[in-house]
């Protein structure tokens, strides 16, 4: 048995299982291994019965009194019931619709309970507790995100099945010196000791050590394509045509868009493969920035590609960049899920033949019949989503072409480090004069009737406006509650003005109709969960109520405002929050004395910690199973010694950092990093 046996040859499998362990992306021995347990739960802590706590965890070690007694309660549901004992308190213990569990237990045998305590402390009980013979359940238990017809308990015996082979499964990547240098544990030792842990301590271990490979591998991964980046380009920018493009404009670039183009353009006429994040805050200008190297690099005969996460994002940048280049022969192509089939296929001919010198698009550009005759600049929007295989996929589609990547979500120097270790770094830290400050006020339900007041005295000036009402989740009933909300305000409050509702579960071309109705001006008041977050552009737009606004983090708070104030009237953000925890209300304040994204983004990373900055979604990283953004020290750590192993040995081919390329392989599943 090797990490490539496919998993139906194991005992207890089969072809059946096997599809239902398919479902959680097992289909190997190695998959199995490195399917990490979620959680773990401690039994290892053994408490009596009346030193349990209330409401709180904990293993029990009791002698069941009688078998399980069962009472059907309704249709569907029995409640089996039976008391245990430790030799000196009595706890009850109730087991719902399992019969398989209640048969098992057994008069007179002992066994660990393991759950909440409920009850008072005259009888204590404990409910659907997990139960584990005591001769066997007292340890670290392992649990499991699972699938129907999977339990933990079936991982764990397929696990223990492997590990009883005595082989190792994994070839250390990390080289011994550095493994000596940290302590790190060995990684078939290590993810042994991930699923059956022998204790707390060695658990913590094991942890740091997959942590601290994954943030290595990744650092180093980063590294590798910043060091790739900066060879020689067959791109060939000679000429700058920034001062020919800034006459085309209706208005003058800041000081920071000018500092950002003519980095950008040294670097490409310096004949070294620019790659570049452009990081500015909500309504900084990006996409000018974006326009003038895209007017250079045609100019030098290449073409461009504009990729954004978005449908309604790359329309956004495709009417931005028809406007910046009207008077021009650079003709803008906009290529996305929803143009039909025969459009692509011209589109593409057009791009293959080199005729179309500007594409913008969503990731229907990274797929393999888009080809380009000659592209020299890569320009990604990636408003905080993790994109290394996206741009490594694009930038494949040319010979070493330049690349631009903007975010408009401030990124504090540490985590930026991770999420764009690969990227030289431009900023443009002033908005463009003209642009009227944002004005923010925080207030409680009691005041959301003069709040609308003031939405509805701006609909009726002709302006437009926004309404967020966050759900919990995405799920059925918030859904529902959403559009409930969105038809109360519509036939009440905002009756007699056109009310548009968007919200995650709508379908991409529904939400593009109602966005395309905003941006005209049918729509005058917009009820949206957080599908606004991404940057649309309506400078009609300019005022913004967000109800229960303590659900939002800083970031995603100051993401959202920025949706308002891109114009030149005067706009308005009311917080609405009922919030009693002192967290909730800081973040409030914060809003209200400064728009500065950047301060912000610091205030969100000091109050939250960095696993949290991009919210629950964004967590984790790329391919990672076990690193995430709370782990900065480790973080540190790894890009330190990444530098000192690529400082020694660049193409990482002395024996003991051979297997190294191997692993960045795999965490980016790109060839890209090692060409």
């Amino acid at each position: 048995m090797n990490r490539t046996t496919n998993i139906q040859y194991l005992k207890g499998v089969g072809e059946k299982r096997a599809k239902l362990l398919g479902k959680l992306g097992i289909f190997t021995v190695g998959d199995l291994l490195r399917y990490y347990p979620r959680e773990y739960t401690d039994w290892s802590k053994v408490t009596s019965i009346a030193a349990a706590p209330f409401d709180e965890p904990c293993c029990v070690k009791a002698t069941v009194d009688h078998k399980p007694r069962g009472a059907k309660v309704s249709k569907g549901m029995t409640i089996y019931k039976t008391v245990v004992t430790d030799g000196e308190s009595l706890m009850n213990i109730t087991i719902f619709n399992s019969k398989y569990t209640a048969e098992a237990l057994e008069a007179g045998e002992e066994y660990l309970f393991y759950g909440k305590v409920g009850g008072n402390f005259h009888r204590r009980e404990m409910s659907s507790p997990l139960i584990e013979k005591a001769s066997s359940g007292e340890r670290i238990h392992s649990i499991y995100h699972l699938t129907a017809g999977v339990n933990s308990k079936y991982i764990e015996k397929l696990i223990r099945q492997v590990f009883s082979s005595g082989n190792d499964y994994f070839t250390d990547c990390l080289p011994q010196s550095l493994r000596d240098k940290l302590c790190l544990m060995e990684i078939n030792k290590a993810i042994h000791e991930l699923h059956l842990p022998t204790n707390e301590d060695m658990l913590h271990e094991a942890r740091r050590r997959i942590i601290f490979e994954e943030l290595f591998i990744f650092q180093l991964g980063l590294m590798k394509l910043k060091g790739n980046r900066k060879e020689t380009t067959p791109v060939a920018v000679t000429q700058d045509y920034t001062d020919e493009f800034k006459r085309l404009l209706p208005f003058r670039l800041t000081g920071a868009q000018n500092r950002a183009v003519s980095e950008s353009i040294s670097q490409m006429t310096s004949g070294i493969t620019m790659n570049r994040l452009l990081q500015g805050d909500v309504g900084s200008g990006k996409t000018a920035v974006a326009a003038a190297l895209i007017y250079t690099v045609v100019k030098n005969g290449y073409q461009c590609a504009f990729m954004a996460p978005t449908e309604i994002l790359a329309q956004q940048h495709f009417r931005t960049c028809q406007n910046f280049f009207k008077d021009t022969n650079i003709h803008a192509e906009l290529l996305t899920g929803s143009v039909t089939a025969a459009n692509k296929r011209a589109i593409k001919e057009r791009l293959k033949s080199g005729e179309t010198r500007l594409i913008i698009g969503t990731h229907a550009l990274i797929q393999d019949d888009v080809e380009f005759s000659a592209l020299g600049l890569v320009i990604t929007d990636e408003q905080h989503r993790f994109g290394v295989k996206h741009r490594a996929a694009l930038s494949k589609k040319g010979d070493k072409p330049h690349t631009l990547v903007m975010s408009a979500t401030p990124i504090p120097r540490t985590l930026a480090l991770m999420l764009y270790g690969d990227l030289d770094v431009s900023v443009l830290d002033e908005l463009p004069p003209g642009r009227q400050p944002i004005e923010t006020y925080y207030v409680t339900g009691k005041l959301r009737a003069r709040a609308f007041g003031y939405v509805k005295k701006h609909l009726d000036e002709g302006r437009q406006g926004y309404i967020v009402c966050p759900l919990v989740e995405e799920g059925d009933e918030d859904i529902a509650a959403a559009e409930s909300y969105a038809e109360n305000l519509s036939k009440g409050f905002f009756n007699g003005y056109e009310v548009g509702l968007l919200h995650g579960k709508m379908k991409s071309k529904q939400k593009d109709e109602v966005m395309s109705r905003f941006v005209a001006g049918e729509v005058k008041l917009l009820i949206a969960t957080t599908v606004i977050e991404v940057g649309v552009d309506v400078p009609n737009a300019v005022i913004m109520v967000i109800e229960n606004a303590e659900r939002f983090g800083l970031s995603q708070l100051h993401q959202l405002r920025g949706r308002i104030g891109r114009g030149q009237y005067k706009s308005t953000c009311i917080l609405i929050s009922d919030a009693k925890t002192d967290s909730a209300k800081k973040r409030m304040e914060i809003m209200t004395k400064t728009t500065d994204g950047f301060k912000i983004a610091d205030e969100d990373l000091k109050m939250r910690g960095p696993g949290d900055f991009f919210g629950a979604r964004q967590h984790g990283l790329p391919n990672m199973k076990m690193a995430s953004l709370t782990d900065s020290a480790l973080l540190t750590e790894a890009h330190r010694f990444a530098q000192e192993i690529l400082s020694d040995d660049l193409n990482l081919q002395k024996t003991e950092n051979k297997n190294l390329n191997a692993a960045i392989y795999e965490l980016f599943n790109s060839e890209y990093i090692m060409n």
